[in-house]
């Protein structure tokens, strides 16, 4: 009877069943599937000042070992981010940066547009830097009567331009050159879209060695459109003033970045010095906007 006993619980193990009982095995199901954390993002507003005020402590030391006067603005359109230092400072000449604004003023001016010649005109100055052209533009807008009544349009409060013929005289701050980039990406002042696209495409496509300045600022896949100045100061100690403005536009960022100084040694110290200024702000601009993550709640709110 034992023998029996042993033999019926070998056969239920091997076999599932014994005389007239079953015993049932089902088959192995799929794996468990597992289940995706929740995690949400939320901007780390402490970082990110604390890496704002770094990056603007970084740029003051840079600035204090390296010759002359140097002040910029820096304003990105995607995060509304504004950094600067002499924002305001309006007594730096922006010698060619001012031929951008020459066309500016004489589109405003044009209900329909260009016709060839002054197209051609403003293709010289912006792309070339070409002096006869910008005196030829100069007069055809009226002189600095006329460019003040546009500065005052366009709402540039730190602009003035130069006094008779010498349009290259036309001092300007940061800020304002941030006020007039942002009238060619956003609109204003009489400009129509096809104006503003004329300017921006020209400010895109300048000569290749005139591309210097704010281009530092740009990563690999950025659109740049710059206008930059340079002149020597030959009754202020025999200095140059160096500047240079732009737009630099990618993903997760659109800045509108001016940095323009004078007193500068010679011609090559003014563009270092805005180029590393430039780079600075384009390396680290990705980290002025931390974020942190928290799970989800557990107990969401109908």
């Amino acid at each position: 009877m034992r023998a029996r006993l042993v033999a019926c619980v070998g056969m239920v193990l091997l076999t599932g069943g014994c005389g007239s009982r079953q015993v049932q095995v089902l088959p192995a199901g799929p794996p468990a599937a597992k289940v995706a954390r929740c995690v949400m993002s939320f901007p780390d507003v402490r970082a990110g000042r604390l890496a704002r005020a770094r990056l603007v402590g970084d740029i003051a030391r840079y600035l204090s070992r390296r010759p002359g006067r140097i002040v910029y603005a820096v304003h990105d359109l995607v995060s509304g981010i504004t950094l600067g230092y002499g924002r305001q400072r309006d007594e730096l000449a922006l010698a060619g940066g001012a031929q951008v604004d020459l066309v500016m003023a004489l589109l405003a001016r044009r209900a329909r547009g260009f016709d060839e010649d002054e197209r051609r005109l403003a293709e010289r100055m912006i792309r070339e830097s070409d002096q006869k052209a910008a005196d030829t533009m100069w007069s055809r807008i009226g002189g600095s009567g006329a460019m003040s009544a546009f500065y005052r349009r366009i709402g540039l409060r730190h602009t003035t331009p130069g006094p008779g013929a010498s349009w290259g005289d036309t001092t300007s701050s940061p800020s304002d050159r941030v006020r007039l980039l942002k009238v060619l990406v956003k609109g204003g002042g009489g400009l129509s879209s096809a104006d503003r696209e004329l300017v921006l495409g020209l400010m895109g496509r300048v000569q290749e060695d005139q591309a210097w300045g704010v281009s530092a600022a740009a990563r690999r896949d950025d659109r740049v459109t710059l206008r930059n100045g340079w002149t020597p100061r030959p009754l202020v100690h025999g200095t140059w003033a160096v500047g240079s403005y732009g737009r630099i536009a990618g993903p997760g960022r659109d800045l509108l970045l001016s940095v323009q100084s004078d007193l500068q040694p010679e011609e090559g110290a003014g563009i270092e010095t805005v180029e590393g200024v430039a780079r600075m702000i384009g390396t680290r601009w990705d980290g002025l906007t931390p974020t942190t993550r928290r799970p989800c709640p557990t107990n969401p709110l109908p």
